[in-house]
């Protein structure tokens, strides 16, 4: 009962935000939620234990007995992937597969070696020691964007639908490649013996990221199979849900991604469910009730990172070092994506502006938090824990509320049709 009194007490909350946000703040819901309860919580660790004990006590002991990890990659995610996955079309995820798939691999990979030495060289700059193995985990948790995050405030975004499918595809995908080098990272860091090279990397990837994509395709074409012999909405939903929850334990049980799997499963079954005949008024109450499951997960979600304030101690004594954070994950970001556009065969698509949307639309969420928290509890783990909460929260409310203003659809458009013009040009 205890994680149903926990729940429900966070849904309150977050109704209670929701409504809050829309009449006074206005800001994209899920920011808007996670501001008041930022703000909540600043002054619950402020002022909370003389004014008001009782409730900072029962919000720390919410906060205290819920396993964020646990609950956000264990449970949270699968729904939120799942649902993302359904609103992708695979033809535009097709025509942007080759950045997808370098920016979701090879950028993750470069971030998190630029954040570690950034991090390493510039720490004790001011006052602060980290060994170098925890400057890596930093930047192996805080390198891959999070796909709850992104789309969550993408839908805010007037961005062009080419552009809107590599953030949105790059941040499903990268989560395959974040798994493996924080493990591999975190195994060093506790002092675990681990075989590094290329051949246990490669097959911890491909058993890792592989495995939970084949997964998810045989799921969603199995109950893509199932759906067009029952065309009931009910019947619909039921299997959509047996998918995520069943296909979850299914995916621990073979340690293979989880969130890859869901990512596959609705990819398959948002794009291949129309071949099956399903019925207009089936298919539209499936899509809502995703879309009902995707607004109150995020609310949830968000409200879970505004009170995880809660849970760090001292946070203000972190927040140089946090700014310097900030500064050094937007130069890995940068370096992460305009490196590997040098190197790709249609270089001339990425213009000035779309570099600087992908670099600026980057944003990391709740995944990164969650990977923080896993480590095990030391004085480097707070450290960690602390400067990851700072440029969560940086990205989400700055990066996230001007994203749409850096993200100019008619200046993007203009500069790709000008390279477009000086590569044919060229090859005349």
């Amino acid at each position: 009962m205890e994680l149903y009194y926990s729940f429900s007490a966070l849904i309150v909350l977050a109704s209670i935000f929701s409504y809050l946000n829309y009449r006074f703040l206005k800001l994209p819901s899920t920011i808007g939620i996670m501001v008041i309860a930022i703000v909540v919580s600043i002054f619950l660790v402020s002022f909370g234990e003389t004014v008001l004990p009782r409730t900072f006590g029962h919000l720390h002991n919410l906060m205290t007995g819920i396993d964020f990890t646990e609950v956000l990659m264990g449970a949270m995610l699968n729904f939120l992937l799942f649902a993302g996955g359904i609103h992708i079309n695979i033809d535009d995820l097709k025509e942007q597969f080759v950045p997808v798939v370098i920016f979701s691999t090879a950028g993750v990979v470069i971030s998190t070696f630029v954040v570690g030495f950034g991090m390493y060289y510039l720490l004790p700059l001011v006052g602060i020691s980290l060994p170098f193995i925890y400057c890596l985990l930093f930047g192996a948790l805080i390198s891959p964007t999070d796909p709850v995050a992104v789309l969550s405030i993408l839908k805010q975004a007037n961005v062009s639908k080419s552009l809107e499918t590599k953030v949105a595809g790059e941040s499903l995908f990268n989560d395959g490649m974040a798994v493996v080098v924080f493990t591999v990272v975190l195994q060093l860091a506790i002092g675990n013996e681990v075989t590094l090279n290329m051949e246990s990397i490669g097959l911890l990837l491909l058993k890792e990221a592989g495995g939970g994509l084949l997964l998810g395709v045989v799921l969603g074409w199995i109950t893509s199979r199932l759906m067009r012999e029952v065309d009931d909405y009910i019947i619909s939903v039921l299997v959509t849900l047996s998918v995520v929850m069943g296909g979850y334990l299914i995916a621990r049980q073979m340690h293979i991604s989880g969130p890859l799997t869901m990512v596959a499963a609705g990819l398959f079954m948002g794009n291949f469910n129309v071949r099956f005949k399903m019925k207009s008024v089936t298919q539209d109450y499936l899509i809502k009730f995703w879309e009902l499951i995707d607004e109150i997960l995020n609310a949830v979600l968000f409200l879970f990172i505004g009170f995880e304030l809660l849970m760090i101690k001292d946070l203000s004594h972190y927040m140089i070092p946090g700014l310097l954070a900030i500064a050094v994950v937007l130069l890995a970001r940068f370096i992460s994506i305009w490196g590997p556009t040098k190197f790709m065969s249609f270089r001339t698509r990425f213009s000035p502006q779309t570099v600087k949307v992908l670099v600026w639309g980057g944003i990391r969420g709740g995944v990164s938090i969650a990977l923080a928290l896993s480590i095990p509890k030391n004085e480097n783990s707070t450290i960690v824990l602390s400067i990851t909460y700072c440029v969560v929260v940086f990205s989400i409310i700055v990066q996230g509320l001007t994203i749409a203003k850096v993200a100019n659809p008619k200046k993007i458009a203009k500069e790709e049709e000008e390279q477009e013009g000086v590569a044919l040009h060229n090859v005349d």
